[in-house]
Protein backbone atom coordinates (compact mmCIF):
# COMPACT_ATOMS: atom_id res chain seq x y z
CA UNK A 1 0.00 0.00 0.00
CA UNK A 2 1.44 3.36 -1.06
CA UNK A 3 1.92 6.23 1.35
CA UNK A 4 -0.73 8.92 1.19
CA UNK A 5 0.32 12.22 -0.38
CA UNK A 6 -0.54 15.53 1.29
CA UNK A 7 -0.69 18.75 -0.71
CA UNK A 8 -0.84 21.85 1.49
CA UNK A 9 -1.48 25.38 0.17
CA UNK A 10 -2.59 28.77 1.52
CA UNK A 11 -6.23 29.87 1.43
CA UNK A 12 -7.96 33.09 2.52
CA UNK A 13 -5.73 35.26 4.72
CA UNK A 14 -4.17 32.64 6.98
CA UNK A 15 -5.89 29.28 6.39
CA UNK A 16 -4.33 26.23 4.82
CA UNK A 17 -6.07 23.92 2.41
CA UNK A 18 -5.18 20.23 2.38
CA UNK A 19 -5.65 17.63 -0.33
CA UNK A 20 -5.02 14.06 0.78
CA UNK A 21 -4.36 11.73 -2.15
CA UNK A 22 -4.18 7.93 -2.34
CA UNK A 23 -2.07 6.96 -5.37
CA UNK A 24 -3.40 3.38 -5.36
CA UNK A 25 -7.12 4.15 -5.59
CA UNK A 26 -6.83 7.58 -7.18
CA UNK A 27 -9.11 8.99 -4.48
CA UNK A 28 -8.52 12.46 -3.06
CA UNK A 29 -10.01 13.90 0.11
CA UNK A 30 -10.23 17.62 0.69
CA UNK A 31 -9.80 18.36 4.40
CA UNK A 32 -12.14 21.29 5.05
CA UNK A 33 -13.10 23.79 2.35
CA UNK A 34 -11.87 27.28 3.19
CA UNK A 35 -11.79 28.58 -0.40
CA UNK A 36 -13.46 26.54 -3.14
CA UNK A 37 -11.84 28.20 -6.19
CA UNK A 38 -8.34 27.78 -4.81
CA UNK A 39 -8.97 24.18 -3.79
CA UNK A 40 -10.37 23.22 -7.20
CA UNK A 41 -7.47 24.93 -8.95
CA UNK A 42 -4.88 23.14 -6.80
CA UNK A 43 -6.54 19.77 -7.42
CA UNK A 44 -6.55 20.42 -11.16
CA UNK A 45 -2.89 21.41 -11.08
CA UNK A 46 -2.02 18.17 -9.28
CA UNK A 47 -4.18 16.12 -11.62
CA UNK A 48 -6.19 14.80 -8.68
CA UNK A 49 -9.95 14.28 -8.69
CA UNK A 50 -11.60 15.27 -5.41
CA UNK A 51 -13.83 12.37 -4.35
CA UNK A 52 -14.42 13.28 -0.70
CA UNK A 53 -14.58 16.23 1.68
CA UNK A 54 -13.84 15.67 5.37
CA UNK A 55 -15.04 18.59 7.49
CA UNK A 56 -13.66 19.16 10.98
CA UNK A 57 -16.22 21.76 12.12
CA UNK A 58 -18.89 24.16 10.93
CA UNK A 59 -17.07 27.50 10.73
CA UNK A 60 -17.32 29.10 7.25
CA UNK A 61 -13.54 29.11 6.76
CA UNK A 62 -13.69 25.31 7.12
CA UNK A 63 -16.97 24.32 5.46
CA UNK A 64 -17.88 27.33 3.35
CA UNK A 65 -16.71 25.80 0.06
CA UNK A 66 -18.58 22.51 0.44
CA UNK A 67 -21.40 23.14 -2.03
CA UNK A 68 -19.24 24.64 -4.78
CA UNK A 69 -16.72 21.80 -4.62
CA UNK A 70 -19.45 19.15 -4.49
CA UNK A 71 -21.17 20.70 -7.50
CA UNK A 72 -17.91 20.74 -9.46
CA UNK A 73 -16.75 17.23 -8.55
CA UNK A 74 -19.68 15.14 -7.29
CA UNK A 75 -17.69 14.32 -4.16
CA UNK A 76 -19.17 12.93 -0.94
CA UNK A 77 -19.05 15.03 2.22
CA UNK A 78 -18.36 13.68 5.71
CA UNK A 79 -18.89 15.96 8.68
CA UNK A 80 -19.36 15.89 12.47
CA UNK A 81 -22.81 14.65 13.49
CA UNK A 82 -23.09 17.23 16.27
CA UNK A 83 -22.80 20.07 13.75
CA UNK A 84 -24.78 18.60 10.85
CA UNK A 85 -27.42 21.34 10.87
CA UNK A 86 -24.73 23.97 10.31
CA UNK A 87 -22.80 22.32 7.45
CA UNK A 88 -23.97 22.19 3.84
CA UNK A 89 -24.09 19.21 1.51
CA UNK A 90 -23.43 16.41 4.00
CA UNK A 91 -23.67 12.79 2.83
CA UNK A 92 -22.44 11.13 6.03
CA UNK A 93 -22.19 12.23 9.63
CA UNK A 94 -19.63 10.75 12.02
CA UNK A 95 -18.88 10.70 15.72
CA UNK A 96 -15.93 9.86 17.94
CA UNK A 97 -14.45 6.43 17.18
CA UNK A 98 -16.01 5.98 13.75
CA UNK A 99 -13.88 5.22 10.69
CA UNK A 100 -13.71 6.95 7.33
CA UNK A 101 -11.62 5.59 4.48
CA UNK A 102 -9.63 6.86 1.53
CA UNK A 103 -8.92 3.82 -0.59
CA UNK A 104 -7.45 1.27 1.80
CA UNK A 105 -6.33 3.94 4.27
CA UNK A 106 -8.47 4.38 7.35
CA UNK A 107 -8.97 7.50 9.44
CA UNK A 108 -10.36 7.36 12.96
CA UNK A 109 -12.64 10.20 14.01
CA UNK A 110 -11.64 11.86 17.29
CA UNK A 111 -13.90 14.13 19.32
CA UNK A 112 -11.94 17.34 19.88
CA UNK A 113 -14.82 19.63 20.90
CA UNK A 114 -14.10 22.92 22.62
CA UNK A 115 -13.39 25.39 19.82
CA UNK A 116 -16.84 24.36 18.60
CA UNK A 117 -18.98 21.83 20.41
CA UNK A 118 -18.82 19.13 17.74
CA UNK A 119 -15.30 19.68 16.37
CA UNK A 120 -13.63 16.47 15.19
CA UNK A 121 -10.17 15.45 14.00
CA UNK A 122 -9.18 12.73 11.56
CA UNK A 123 -6.30 10.44 12.59
CA UNK A 124 -4.71 8.09 10.06
CA UNK A 125 -2.58 5.61 12.04
CA UNK A 126 -1.17 3.84 8.98
CA UNK A 127 0.31 7.12 7.81
CA UNK A 128 0.99 8.78 11.21
CA UNK A 129 -1.08 11.83 10.20
CA UNK A 130 -3.79 13.78 11.99
CA UNK A 131 -5.85 16.63 10.59
CA UNK A 132 -6.83 18.60 13.68
CA UNK A 133 -8.57 21.69 12.28
CA UNK A 134 -8.64 24.44 14.90
CA UNK A 135 -8.48 22.21 17.97
CA UNK A 136 -4.72 22.55 18.37
CA UNK A 137 -2.20 24.72 16.54
CA UNK A 138 1.55 24.81 16.41
CA UNK A 139 2.32 26.39 19.81
CA UNK A 140 -1.33 27.10 20.51
CA UNK A 141 -4.93 25.96 20.40
CA UNK A 142 -8.21 27.32 19.05
CA UNK A 143 -10.30 29.89 20.85
CA UNK A 144 -12.93 28.35 23.10
CA UNK A 145 -15.99 29.71 21.29
CA UNK A 146 -18.54 27.10 22.34
CA UNK A 147 -17.10 24.57 24.74
CA UNK A 148 -15.93 24.51 28.35
CA UNK A 149 -12.36 24.33 29.69
CA UNK A 150 -12.94 20.78 30.94
CA UNK A 151 -14.28 19.65 27.57
CA UNK A 152 -11.45 21.33 25.68
CA UNK A 153 -8.80 19.85 27.97
CA UNK A 154 -10.27 16.37 27.51
CA UNK A 155 -10.05 16.93 23.75
CA UNK A 156 -6.40 17.92 24.01
CA UNK A 157 -5.75 14.81 26.09
CA UNK A 158 -7.09 12.69 23.21
CA UNK A 159 -4.62 14.36 20.89
CA UNK A 160 -1.82 13.96 23.43
CA UNK A 161 -2.57 10.21 23.57
CA UNK A 162 -1.67 9.72 19.90
CA UNK A 163 1.77 8.32 19.05
CA UNK A 164 4.47 10.93 19.53
CA UNK A 165 5.62 10.70 15.90
CA UNK A 166 2.20 11.80 14.60
CA UNK A 167 2.33 14.70 12.16
CA UNK A 168 -0.29 17.31 13.02
CA UNK A 169 -1.87 19.30 10.20
CA UNK A 170 -3.52 22.34 11.78
CA UNK A 171 -5.55 24.74 9.72
CA UNK A 172 -3.97 28.18 10.21
CA UNK A 173 -0.61 29.94 9.99
CA UNK A 174 -0.77 31.30 13.54
CA UNK A 175 2.54 29.95 14.81
CA UNK A 176 4.53 33.16 15.04
CA UNK A 177 1.82 34.93 17.04
CA UNK A 178 1.32 31.81 19.16
CA UNK A 179 5.03 31.69 19.91
CA UNK A 180 4.96 35.17 21.44
CA UNK A 181 2.32 34.12 23.94
CA UNK A 182 3.99 30.74 24.54
CA UNK A 183 7.23 32.48 25.51
CA UNK A 184 5.25 34.68 27.90
CA UNK A 185 3.45 31.66 29.35
CA UNK A 186 6.49 29.39 29.67
CA UNK A 187 9.60 31.63 29.68
CA UNK A 188 12.04 29.06 31.06
CA UNK A 189 11.39 26.44 28.35
CA UNK A 190 14.60 26.19 26.32
CA UNK A 191 13.06 23.92 23.69
CA UNK A 192 10.33 26.50 23.18
CA UNK A 193 12.85 29.32 22.78
CA UNK A 194 14.66 27.35 20.07
CA UNK A 195 11.38 26.53 18.34
CA UNK A 196 10.27 30.17 18.38
CA UNK A 197 13.56 31.21 16.79
CA UNK A 198 13.08 28.64 14.01
CA UNK A 199 9.55 29.92 13.43
CA UNK A 200 10.75 33.51 13.07
CA UNK A 201 13.40 32.43 10.59
CA UNK A 202 10.92 30.35 8.58
CA UNK A 203 8.43 33.21 8.34
CA UNK A 204 11.18 35.63 7.24
CA UNK A 205 11.81 33.22 4.36
CA UNK A 206 8.09 33.05 3.62
CA UNK A 207 7.88 29.38 4.60
CA UNK A 208 4.99 27.58 6.29
CA UNK A 209 5.36 26.47 9.90
CA UNK A 210 2.64 23.82 9.46
CA UNK A 211 2.61 20.84 9.82
CA UNK A 212 4.14 20.20 13.21
CA UNK A 213 4.76 17.03 15.20
CA UNK A 214 3.04 15.91 18.36
CA UNK A 215 6.35 15.27 20.10
CA UNK A 216 7.47 18.85 19.52
CA UNK A 217 4.15 20.29 20.65
CA UNK A 218 4.18 18.13 23.79
CA UNK A 219 7.50 19.71 24.73
CA UNK A 220 6.72 23.32 23.84
CA UNK A 221 3.00 24.07 23.48
CA UNK A 222 1.80 25.64 26.75
CA UNK A 223 -1.77 24.41 26.26
CA UNK A 224 -0.66 20.79 25.90
CA UNK A 225 1.56 21.27 28.97
CA UNK A 226 -1.25 22.46 31.25
CA UNK A 227 -0.89 19.25 33.27
CA UNK A 228 2.79 19.86 34.04
CA UNK A 229 3.96 20.94 37.47
CA UNK A 230 5.74 24.05 36.23
CA UNK A 231 2.72 25.31 34.27
CA UNK A 232 0.43 24.70 37.24
CA UNK A 233 2.80 26.55 39.54
CA UNK A 234 2.96 29.51 37.18
CA UNK A 235 -0.69 29.66 36.13
CA UNK A 236 -2.54 28.07 39.05
CA UNK A 237 -5.32 25.52 39.08
CA UNK A 238 -5.91 22.38 41.10
CA UNK A 239 -6.70 20.38 37.97
CA UNK A 240 -5.23 20.56 34.44
CA UNK A 241 -8.43 21.96 32.94
CA UNK A 242 -8.24 24.85 35.41
CA UNK A 243 -4.67 25.60 34.38
CA UNK A 244 -5.77 25.33 30.76
CA UNK A 245 -8.62 27.78 31.44
CA UNK A 246 -6.18 30.30 32.93
CA UNK A 247 -3.89 29.98 29.91
CA UNK A 248 -6.74 30.28 27.42
CA UNK A 249 -8.10 33.39 29.16
CA UNK A 250 -4.65 34.96 29.20
CA UNK A 251 -4.12 34.21 25.51
CA UNK A 252 -7.48 35.77 24.62
CA UNK A 253 -6.36 39.00 26.30
CA UNK A 254 -2.72 38.88 25.17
Amino acid sequence: MSQLQVHQFPCLSDNYGFLLHDPDSGETACIDTPEADVILREAETKGWRITQIWNTHWHPDHAGGNEAIKEATGCKITAPAAEAERIAGIDRTVEDGEIVALGDHQARVIDVGGHTMGHIAYYLPQDSLAFVGDSVFALGCGRMFEGSPEQFWQSLERIKALPQDTTLYCAHEYTQANAKFALHADPDNTALAAYAKEVDEARRRGEATVPTTLSREMATNPFLRADSDDMRERWGGNAPHETFAALRSAKDAF
